[in-house]
């Protein structure tokens, strides 16, 4: 059986995260499907071989105050040059880039609207 999974965030301002998403951590467009009122209905933003999709979270409110809304791990190249980029781009660093006992090196973070994100060179595939 060959699956993939795929993370499904919904942000309050959807197109602002998706710009945020690639100014920041190097995401890239590859299809955004606004409704009438240029609200995002549907977007896939990439990085390398791997995609999130995001939409508009239309008012519903899932966060609470013992966890985040989503929480999401992203397998990079260099965790120290991503985690250097984000430091530059004023990011809420959760966890500062270091060595991890499972092997790989991390950071954690958060994203413009409360978002969990880690990076890292840990790739449990391989």
């Amino acid at each position: 059986m060959s699956s993939k999974v795929i993370s499904i965030i919904r942000y309050h301002d959807c197109l602002k995260a998706i710009d945020w998403l690639c100014s920041t951590f190097g995401f890239e467009k590859h299809l955004v499907v606004p409704d009438d009122g240029n609200r995002i209905l549907h977007a896939q933003p990439i990085y390398g071989e791997g995609m999130i999709m995001v939409g508009e979270s239309h008012g519903v409110t899932i966060e609470s105050e013992e966890s985040e809304i989503t929480s999401i791990y992203v397998v990079v190249d260099n965790a120290d040059s991503h985690y250097k980029k984000s430091v530059e781009s004023g990011v809420e660093i959760i966890r500062v880039v270091q060595d991890m006992v499972y092997g790989g090196r991390e950071y954690s973070c958060k994203d413009l609207e409360g978002n969990l994100w880690s990076f890292g060179t840990y790739n449990p595939w391989q």
